[in-house]
């Protein structure tokens, strides 16, 4: 249920011809009954100007009808009685802390009314209804629908399977198999040992009775001797025909109960197949055309891969979805995170962020079709119009001062880089040119090399930490420590590429350590000493939790974006590789 409207003109707002939002008094719901996940603004948003395009959702600044709408969600999640659920901002609260992503969508009517759609990423308190935000593409959690039912099919199915396979009939089975073939082995090896020693005392009697006795005499010995041999080899056979019988029938039992705990497997593997193909059809998403796609069709077309688990759950194509079927004319959009950072990844409440790529990009990428959507900032070169700054050359080596937002190599889609330029004005270079890497927002110091023998030599003494490296970060707030090491193993974020997440598993070992340089008008100025090279090791050190907390100015992937990120190589030394004099180089900072 909506609050009842009030006869302010803050009520209800639509755009005039000159694209400004421009007060209409409006009383009661939205003319479309079905639209009471449409809320109204409450807020006074006359004077914002309408955007041109639609936010292109993986790299945007927020609106500013956006940001109206967000402080209104968070204001109903300040004060909801709706549901209880613990984002980890009290402490009181119990149970386990879940924080979540949440996106306003701004819309327009067909009859030119604005407000706006909520959504929530994934499911909210234990259930996808809720009377604020829009439904799911399709609810996995209807009690009256497909998907449990057959859920609960499968997982009966799973608990007869593991049921099989712990209990005490298969072991007691598999034990049995192994005492029978452990005994059967005893008796066989026994049974030998003792047709051994009868042999040897054959031989004995024939050698002594032979010169006794008469050759008739010795004939009728011989022949008896040769019946026991006949008689041991017969013992052996039936023994060992015994034995294979009751290693088979201790088999057949193990056998049979795997051979159940199989044929389970395999109704469930089929079960579960064909409710994922079944699952897959109900995600059928609308783009501006009104033309419907299903999940597995856009990311086999994408990608040619299987959907990730959760496709299609987060807050932007639910948000897209719901204003398509309504005929909401989609305005604008964010996403932000609400509640306690989670172990591994770095979210501050209330920060915006973007949508996913390995979830989202396929999906919004078939949905966002038809709209005007802002540029992908990501296909502009940022470097266009930047100089390289060479500090240093020799025979040898180059040492650049490296701008920010230029790239070190050729990306994906943008090929100038540090390399192509280098390249360009040094066609003779032999070798490997890029001995290490900066990332492309942060400025100053890279070393290059001529010829193969300049980078093997500086790579060898990266790969054994002997080259001295100092970075100087802008913090985003002030941190209580003065010095120390941070130790968080990393690893990319497998569904929202280049993001990287802490893991203790998977991660691979990265160290920093640091020194406060000063305070700055409530900022903080750091060196950092990287004792690893991961990606993105900086701004996650110093933004996760675990780390700093408090992330690097700029950072536009862990912090909040501003005119750069304020990090930059300022320190390098090393050893030359023909004089083996230790040489260094510093460069002021920029900010």
């Amino acid at each position: 249920m909506r609050s009842s409207p009030s006869s302010s003109c803050q009520n209800k707002l639509s755009f005039k011809g000159d694209d400004t939002c421009t007060s209409r008094v409006y009383y009661g719901p939205f003319l479309n009954d079905n639209l009471y996940k449409l809320h109204p603004f409450t807020t006074d948003i006359s004077l914002i100007e309408k955007p041109q395009k639609f936010t292109f959702p993986f790299y945007y600044e927020p609106h500013a009808l956006s940001i109206v709408a967000t402080k209104e969600l968070q204001k109903y999640l300040t004060e909801q009685d709706d549901f209880v659920h613990n984002f980890g901002l009290s402490e009181r609260q119990e149970g386990l802390v879940i924080g979540k992503m949440f996106g306003v969508l701004v819309v327009e009517t067909p009859s030119g009314e604005i407000g706006y759609l909520a959504a929530c990423s994934g499911k909210l308190a234990g259930t996808n209804r809720h009377h604020y935000f829009v439904p799911p593409i399709f609810d996995m959690l209807d009690e009256e629908g497909f998907f449990l039912k057959e859920e609960s099919t499968i997982n009966q199915l799973n608990r007869k399977i593991e049921k099989l396979e712990t209990g005490e009939e298969l072991k007691y089975a598999v034990a049995d198999l192994e005492k029978t073939n452990e005994g059967a082995v005893v008796k066989l090896t026994n049974m030998r040992v003792l047709h051994k020693q009868n042999k040897a005392e054959r031989k004995q009697i024939r050698t002594h009775q032979k010169s006794l006795l008469a050759e008739t005499k010795y004939q009728e010995v011989e022949a008896d001797l040769i019946k026991q041999s006949y008689r041991d080899q017969h013992e052996y056979d039936i023994l060992k025909a015994q034995c294979k019988l009751d290693m088979e029938q201790a088999k057949l039992v193990v056998d049979q109960l795997q051979g159940q705990i199989a044929n389970l497997k395999e109704i469930r593997k089929q079960k579960s197949a064909a409710l994922q193909r079944k699952l897959f059809d109900q995600y059928q998403f609308l783009n501006a055309y009104k033309e419907a796609k299903n999940v597995l069709g856009i990311f086999e077309e994408a990608n040619n891969i299987m959907p990730p688990a959760g496709a299609g759950e987060c807050a932007a194509p639910k948000l897209l979805q719901y204003a398509y079927q309504n005929a909401l004319k989609p305005v604008c959009m964010a996403e932000f995170w609400w509640g306690a950072s989670p172990s591994s990844e770095v979210r501050k409440h209330k920060s915006f962020y973007p949508a996913c790529r390995g979830k989202c990009e396929p999906i919004l990428g078939h949905m966002l079709q038809g709209l005007a959507v802002d540029d992908n900032p990501m296909l502009q070169n940022p470097a266009m119009g930047k100089e390289l700054e060479i500090i240093f050359e020799d025979e040898h080596l180059i040492v650049i001062n490296k701008p920010t937002e230029f790239l070190s190599v050729p990306g994906i889609h943008i090929q100038d880089s540090v390399q192509q330029r280098i390249l360009a004005r040094y066609p003779k270079i032999t070798g490997p040119l890029i001995i290490h890497r900066l990332d492309m927002s942060t400025s100053g110091i890279l070393v290059l090399a001529k010829h193969k023998h300049a980078h093997q030599f500086i790579q060898d003494q990266f790969i054994r930490h002997t080259v001295r490296k100092r970075y100087t970060a802008l913090l985003d707030g002030l941190i209580t420590q003065t010095a120390g090491i941070i130790d968080l193993p990393l690893r990319v974020d497998l569904d929202d590429r280049p993001r990287q997440v802490v893991c203790y598993e998977y991660g691979k070992a990265a160290q920093t350590q640091f020194e406060v340089v000063g305070i700055e008008n409530g900022k903080t100025r750091i060196h950092y000493f990287p004792l690893t090279g991961r990606t993105h090791q900086l701004r996650v050190h110093s933004a996760h939790q675990l780390g700093l907390n408090t992330p690097i100015v700029g950072d536009d992937l862990y912090g909040t974006r501003a005119d750069r990120l304020h990090l930059h190589a300022g320190f390098i030394s090393f050893v030359h590789p023909v004089s083996r004099k230790v040489i260094e180089f510093e460069i002021a900072d920029p900010f």
